[in-house]
Parts: structure tokens; sequence; C-alpha cells
């Protein structure tokens, strides 16, 4: 429950944020160029009964704008006189024309309102990412560092790729971090350069290998095991008092040279022989079947001492099949890169930062219209979790950052009912000298607003099953 709670306060406090500094941008340009607004909130406000809907409200004096935050927390909204928005307020565009309206201003102004809050969110992130390097700077260890390599699966093996090849380069430039860009190169690339390593040869020497330059990303992610992970050697890093490893008689230093009789090299090894008794477990036909395969045997060779032992060791079953036993991180094996920047120099690397992760983003959402993709939609719960279970400022801006981004581009997707759609009709106008009358305009908006809350559904309903293990 406290995991949850941290999680849940560092999702509420990101998307206000975001939120208000998105509607924030809408306000500004309003006001910039005379237009009204009738109401600023954050959250929706739908009305229940007799109440407004509002948990909050202030309007002040002499002001035209009543600012509040409703019950709904779906996101804000920033009410503008004179224009067909999801308040759906068709009353007051049967009124005449008033100068304050948005209707009535330029269409170059009318186009600057409606990005005024992509523009907002978009250049918060290079904002934050900015800050981040200049705070907290740049930590990670750099791929080539790895020595003792890589695991990698059929798929990838079928390439040419082997267990132990440290990943130095393709055509599309030098690996860096092990993190999405890596696997985003690796599905583009033509060829990539290993470092690889005989039995005999302490220092390795450097192999092409060919691929296609058109491997699915989400795939390589997908599959079990994944296309390819750093190698982590078979040890056990920490026992979990009560657990069944503890209860067996495991110990930190330990290792793990078989499962069920399987020899195994590496925490990879492990994670895919689980992965099998998973699979083997959710066809189970009786509660017998699931306790005789939770029943495991561990050939460990014991930490300072010679030989081996067969331990019996029963799996817990808490959402993963588990020992009770801690993996050792790579922090265990190498040493970590730092690198600091001073405050003029965060800047244009936050940009280059935060243009790379966008343009990850953007060419990755070719695969939310695949079956996988589609499966891989997140709603509210997929967001929140991917907020660090402690209280961390580093990772909390880092993800707000993200989610600043991704605001940002959905918004701008060319769908009614969203900036971008606006935005979409608003060149139609500027192009055609025509603007879409307001029947168009009404049904557009009840049209996109129908695609938002059918995606919105979706994405909700994936973590539902998720959380069912149902997918």
């Amino acid at each position: 429950m406290e995991v949850f709670l941290i999680r849940l306060l560092q999702f509420i406090l990101a998307i206000s944020l975001l939120v208000l500094l998105h509607e924030g941008g809408h306000f500004f340009f309003s006001k910039l160029f005379g237009v009204r607004v009738e109401k600023f909130y954050l959250f929706f406000d739908p009305s229940i009964w007799k109440w407004d809907g509002s948990i909050f409200k202030w309007k002040p004096k002499n002001s035209d704008t009543q600012y509040g935050v409703g019950w709904l927390p779906l996101g804000g909204y920033c009410k503008i006189a004179g224009m067909i928005d999801e308040s759906f307020d068709t009353e007051q565009m049967k009124q005449p024309e008033q100068p304050w309206e948005f209707r009535t201003k330029p269409a170059w102004q009318r186009l600057l309102i409606m990005i005024g809050g992509v523009l907002v969110n978009f250049l918060l992130a290079l904002f934050i990412y900015a800050m981040v390097l200049f705070h907290w700077g740049d930590n990670y260890i750099a791929v080539d560092d790895m020595s003792m390599g890589m695991k990698f699966n059929q798929e990838a093996k079928s390439y040419g790729f082997e267990d132990g090849d440290v990943l130095l380069r393709s055509d599309l430039g030098a690996f860096k971090k092990f993190d999405g860009d890596l696997y985003r190169n690796l599905s583009k690339a033509h060829e990539v350069t290993v470092l690889r390593k005989a039995e005999s040869d302490s220092v390795g020497r450097e192999v092409t290998v060919a691929l296609p330059g058109e491997i699915n990303m989400l795939s390589m992610l997908q599959s079990t095991p994944r296309f390819v992970t750093p190698l982590i050697p078979a040890a056990i890093d920490s026992v979990m008092p009560g657990s069944p490893a503890s209860a067996a008689g495991l110990l930190k230093g330990d290792m793990i040279a078989a499962v069920n009789g399987k020899a195994v090299d590496s925490w990879n090894d492990i994670d895919e022989v689980l992965n099998s008794l998973a699979d083997a477990l959710a066809g189970a036909g009786t509660p017998s079947d699931s306790l005789k395969l939770r029943q495991t045997s561990l050939l460990v060779l014991r930490s300072g001492a010679e030989g081996t032992d067969t331990i019996p060791v029963g799996l817990t079953l808490t959402g993963d099949l588990k020992f009770g036993v801690g993996k050792p991180s790579l922090y265990n094996y190498y040493e970590e890169t730092h690198v600091d920047y001073s405050f003029l120099r965060s800047l244009p690397e936050g940009v280059k930062y935060g243009w790379n992760v966008l343009g990850g983003y953007v060419g990755d959402m070719k695969y939310v219209f695949t079956k996988d993709g589609a499966k891989s939609l997140g709603g509210f719960g997929a967001i929140g979790s991917l907020f660090p279970p402690v209280w961390d400022w580093h990772m909390f801006w880092l993800m707000t950052a993200f989610l600043s981004i991704i605001l940002a581009f959905m918004n701008i997707l060319p769908i009614p009912a969203l900036d971008g759609g606006h935005v979409l009709f608003l060149l139609y106008e500027m192009v055609t000298g025509r603007k879409p009358s307001e029947t168009f305009m009404i049904r557009a908006e009840y049209v996109g607003f129908t695609i938002l809350i059918l995606l919105m559904v979706v994405a909700n309903l994936n973590d539902v099953l998720r959380w069912l293990h149902l997918m």
C-alpha cells in the first residue's frame, strides 16, 4: 500500500503540473490577443445533481476568469470564449460575435492560442532535462564497459550473435547506454560490431554481424527471453528473511549452477527457466500439479567452499515465481560512468536529449497500430507504475519530462477534440480562406471526443487485464 501511495502521489503531482502549464500556454496567448478565458480548471468538473462539480473555485474581482479544481482527475481545461471545444457550449455560438471572442480573431492568432499548450509542454520537457543534467549529471554504465558481454535469444543468435558478445557500435552509431535507444538502434541497423572473446583469448576480436535493418522493436522487447540483455552471473546477492531460499539455507555469495537439472551460468538463464515454469504453472490442472511444479531443486556452489550441493527450494507465487533471493545488479560488476554538466552546457545537451526522446517516441508510434502494439497500450495504472516505488526526485523529474513530451505529442495529433484537430482546421482555413461550418466543428468535436474515450477505455482495460494476469 505504501508503494502504491508513493507512486500515486508522484503521478498526481506530475500530471497536475503538466496540465496546469499546458492550459497556461493556451491562457497566455488568449490573454495576449485579448480573448476572454471564462474558466481555467485543473481536472474536469462535470456537475452531479445540484453540485456544479467544483472542489474549489475562485473568481478574482474585475476578472473574466473563474479558476478552480474539478473532481474528475482526467486532465484540465481552459474554456475560451467563442470557441467550440470539449464544453460543447453551442448556446454561446448562437449569440452575436464579440470582439473578445476566439472566433473573431485572425487565424494566425487562433493558431498560436491552440498550439500554446503543446509549445509549453515541449519547452518544459527540454528545460527539465537540461536542469536534471545540470543538477545530477548523467550516470550510466557504458555498454562497451560490460566486459562479461550480453545474453541473446534464439532470434538474435540466428543473425550471428553469440552469448558473451560485447555490443560496440552499429552503422547508425556507437552504443552508449543499455536502454530503449540501444534496442531502437539494433532494430534499424544493418551491421553491428561486437567484441567476441574465445576462452583462450582475454582480449578478443571485433566481429561484424549483419542485420536486416527492419527488426520489430516491440517484438524484441516483449519476447521471452528478450533479444539481448546484459549478462549477470548467477550469484545470490541477498536472501529475504522467511523466504523459501532462507528456509533452504541459501546464503549471499552462493552461485546457482543448475535449476531442476538444467545448467545455468547467469540470471538470464535462471529467468528463462522460471518463465518456462510459470507457463507450465498457468496450465496446471489441479492444486497438486501446481504444488509439484513449484518444487524445484538447485545445484549450488557454496560461497567459499568447494563442490556443489543439490538443494530443494519451493517457489512462492506472488505475481511471479520467486525463490526469495536478490539478484546482483550491473553496478556490482562495473564502474559507473558519471558526466557533470555546467549550466551553459546543460542547455544544449538537454535540448538534444529531449529531441532524441521525442524522436524515439514518434518512431515507435508505428507499433501502436499492430495487434501487439494495441495490447501494449497502458492507462493510468501503467503510467503510474513508471514512477519509482520510493520518492526519488531525480526519477520524478525525468518521468515528468517524459510525460510532458508525450502530452505535447498526443495533443498535436490531428484528432478533433485535441489541439491538433483545431490546428488542422485552422490550417485548412488559412490555406483555403474558408472556415469550416460550426455544425461541422461540433460534429467533429463529438467524433474526436468519442475516439479519445474509446482509447482511454482500451488503455485502462489493458491495465486491468495485466493486473489479473490475463494479458
